[in-house]
């Protein structure tokens, strides 16, 4: 599942999402993938239902990485799906169990929480990896609204009150181009203003 957690680390899909999706949803010519389904666990039952919301619906565009890594995936599943012959389960996600019937989406977790132990990490649960998506995205300075459309939000007020001060950098990236101007530190490509403080 290494392929699901990179996808869900870096472009911040929902756990739901990432088990539902298809590879008719993915398009590894244009490194996009189009979020339409969801897996949704209702106690232990599973079904596969529309995404949370309408802004949930989207196309997501692939860092060149993990459209690499969904390349390598895809071709380890076609291996394996010649080497199950007829036991293969032709369902069409992109994760499947080993002989291609869909994941539980709770299996996708707790897998992930056996990793993170047996890797001397604090707790840390698969959603944390959707906020870690977006603290990059922040820290790396992509636009709000950019962030909020990647993570499928209604709104990107609510993913500024949710995100924005997740990642300490953000904060201070903010304090320090700020005060850039004040003390002559601008960025030298950036055209130089001169403020005076005098009344």
């Amino acid at each position: 599942m290494f392929a699901l957690y990179q996808l869900v680390a870096l472009r911040g899909l929902r756990r739901g999402e990432a088990c539902g999706l298809r590879w008719n949803e993915v398009d590894l010519a244009s490194n996009t993938l189009t979020v339409n389904w969801q897996l949704v666990q209702l106690a232990w039952e599973v079904h596969e239902g529309a995404p949370k919301t309408d802004a949930s619906v989207r196309t997501i565009a692939l860092d060149s990485d993990t459209a690499r890594v969904l390349r390598a995936h895809r071709q380890q599943q076609l291996q394996d799906r010649l080497a199950m012959g007829e036991a293969w389960s032709d369902t069409g996600f992109v994760f499947t169990q080993p002989d291609g019937s869909r994941l539980h989406p709770q299996h996708v977790s707790d897998q992930f929480l056996w990793l993170a132990y047996l890797a001397g990490l604090p707790p840390i649960r698969l959603h944390d990896l959707r906020h870690g998506a977006a603290s990059l995205m922040l820290a790396a300075r992509v636009k709000m609204k950019v962030v909020q459309e990647t993570l499928g939000h209604t709104s990107s007020a609510f993913t500024a009150d949710t995100y924005a001060s997740v990642h300490p950098q953000v904060a201070t990236a903010a304090a320090e181009k700020t005060a850039a101007p004040l003390f002559g530190k601008e960025d030298q490509a950036q055209p130089r203003h001169v403020i005076s403080l005098r009344s």
